[in-house]
């Protein structure tokens, strides 16, 4: 049974939700599924941007005929080739065989990569600033190379205001009875997941994403239309405001991560100690992680949420604690900067944490370590060693 849903005259939502899915891009934990949008627009051609992933594929094909209505479909726009966006293209391709895709040219090299599609000359190649007349509407299109994979572009329509982003401004999570947000509900129900999808989806490529705001900043945007998450059609300029910030590394707020891995508990009651000195020295926001369960994508989230991270780590053979090397690692590739980092290593005959984890953070730009003498601790923190566990509290609480 379809469920196309109609957001304006002659503009209808087609995409579909996976409740089921629990991790996307089989990495990332989700916790309320995922959303894959797709919309299509009526005029005097019919177009439809992007399809879903093939979990969805039933209900799409059913959406696109219900919102069709007997139409043929005339062009399908192609903003994304990830396989969650275009795994319906080749079904799309046979179910209306006379319909001409819409795309650049690393798109098609894509596709025939993932599909090996006989295009016939069916096919339209676009580049930057290029437009397609629909009807009334105009078709715009800006490319996007690398928000976050190298074909991305977005689709501007210029007579409603209406951009379809791509995999910008998307979210983790299903979509819940409402297609759109308001500030206040993005704020509440979003926010985070809106926050941890930039960081571990498209955070390594601030440059790409800064590029795009700047072409967007001058069209007049009524609706944005990402391919996860709510739509938005209040209050825009909000969330483009935190996009400015995550692409940028620059942190939201002033506040301090903790990323702990310890094996027996003793690293882990250093870092509590650590948190409470903090707290008495007036330190608001500090957020606390296990490495060991909490997934390095949430943790990831709040180091792009927050200025200041400390990592602590117990030294396993020879080497830094697994969980906390595959975090420390995440963290060097998605490029965070701008953050200021304490270090403080655990180890019971061979501490070698401390300049394993100081070698990657000195790679990060702009990345200040805190603590340029090491903090060890050897199998348990000592009386004797809590003063100078306070002054690292302070040296953190000072500039914060």
């Amino acid at each position: 049974m379809h469920n196309a849903r109609k957001i304006d005259d002659g503009l209808y939502y087609v995409g579909v939700n996976d409740h089921r899915i629990t991790r996307f891009e089989n990495t990332h934990p989700l916790t309320k599924g995922m959303a894959y949008n797709s919309f299509l627009l009526i005029d005097d051609k019919t177009v439809l941007l992007d399809t879903v992933d093939r979990s969805g594929g039933q209900q799409f094909m059913e959406n696109v005929a219900a919102a069709l209505a007997g139409r043929k479909l005339d062009y399908l726009v192609i903003n994304h080739m990830e396989p969650d966006h275009c795994a319906l293209i080749v079904d799309i391709f046979r179910t209306y065989p006379e319909v001409i895709l819409v795309g650049n040219k690393t798109t098609f090299r894509l596709l025939d990569q993932f599909y090996g599609v006989d295009l016939r000359g069916q096919f339209v190649e676009v580049k930057e600033g290029d437009t397609l007349s629909i009807g009334k509407g105009t078709l715009r299109f800006f490319m996007a190379p690398m928000v976050h994979w190298p074909e991305v572009m977005v689709t501007y329509e210029e007579k409603s205001g209406l951009l379809f982003s791509a995999d910008a401004f998307g979210t983790f999570g299903t979509i819940e009875g409402s297609l759109f947000t308001d500030a206040e509900h993005f704020e509440k129900l979003w926010l985070d997941e809106g926050r941890r999808y930039y960081t571990n989806i498209i955070g390594k490529y601030g440059m790409q994403t800064l590029s795009l705001l700047n072409k967007i900043a001058q069209l007049k945007i009524n609706m944005v239309l990402p391919l996860h998450g709510p739509l938005w059609r209040d209050d825009i300029a909000s969330y483009f405001k935190k996009y400015r910030l995550w692409a940028s590394y620059a942190p939201e707020e002033k506040g301090v991560v903790i990323a702990v891995g310890s094996i027996y508990g003793n690293t882990e009651e250093a870092a509590d100690i650590l948190a409470g000195y903090l707290a008495d020295l007036g330190v608001k926001n500090i957020v606390m992680h296990n490495v060991s369960s909490v997934d390095p994508s949430f943790i990831l989230s709040d180091i792009f949420r927050y200025s200041h991270v400390v990592l602590i780590s117990a030294t396993y053979n020879f080497r830094v604690f697994p969980k906390m090397e595959t975090l420390v690692t995440d963290i060097v590739a998605t490029g965070v900067a701008n953050r200021t980092f304490a270090i403080i290593e655990n180890g019971s005959w061979a501490p070698a944490a401390d300049n394993l984890i100081r070698a990657q953070i000195n790679k990060l730009k702009n990345a200040r370590i805190i603590n340029q003498e090491k903090f060890t601790i050897k199998s348990a923190l000592k009386s004797n060693q809590l003063e100078a566990l306070k002054t690292l509290a302070r040296q953190i609480a000072e500039t914060i």
